[in-house]
């Protein structure tokens, strides 16, 4: 069964378009619901859809070595992964922040290795994504190496 999983083709460019927007719709309604509870925290969460899109772009990038394309994974894993930090199912689209950092991470370790045009060719996001890369990687890369994807990902870039 997985076999004939993996032989499917990959969703046309419009589906995948569809999904995104829609993701990208969810989480906005529901930031912008909960705007004195979160605070910043909703916009940070805002971002997960651009963020998982621009690893799954990067991940088909012929440019990025296979080395940066096991860390590229492991931020995918992380994002689609039932169980995690602050799990999706559990907390709503909050459950986004934690795949946000380690997508950050994922990015970030990748910028240090190729030129950042390779990575930001691919951003779809509202914001500068080299600016919100450095936001957010000032407040979170103390604790990405606690998660698991973290750890992961340091163990490929080494």
């Amino acid at each position: 069964m997985a076999d004939e999983y993996l032989k499917k083709p990959m969703p046309s460019k419009k589906k995948q378009e569809d999904f995104y927007y829609k993701l990208r719709k969810k989480v906005q309604n529901w930031v912008d619901s909960k705007p004195k509870i979160f605070g910043t925290v909703s916009g940070y969460v805002l971002f997960a859809p651009d963020l998982f899109h621009l690893l799954t772009r990067l991940m088909l990038d012929s440019r990025i070595d296979s080395k940066s394309k096991a860390a590229v994974g492991a931020g995918i894993m992380y994002f689609i992964a039932p169980i995690d930090f602050l799990p999706e199912l559990l907390i709503g689209p909050a459950g986004f922040l934690d795949d946000v950092v380690v997508a950050v991470f994922v990015i970030n370790t990748i910028l240090n290795k190729f030129p950042a045009e390779v990575i930001t060719e691919h951003w779809t996001g509202d914001e500068d994504l080299l600016a919100f890369i450095k936001k957010v990687s000032n407040s979170s890369n103390k604790y990405v190496s606690k998660l698991p994807a973290g750890r992961l990902v340091k163990r490929f870039m080494k």
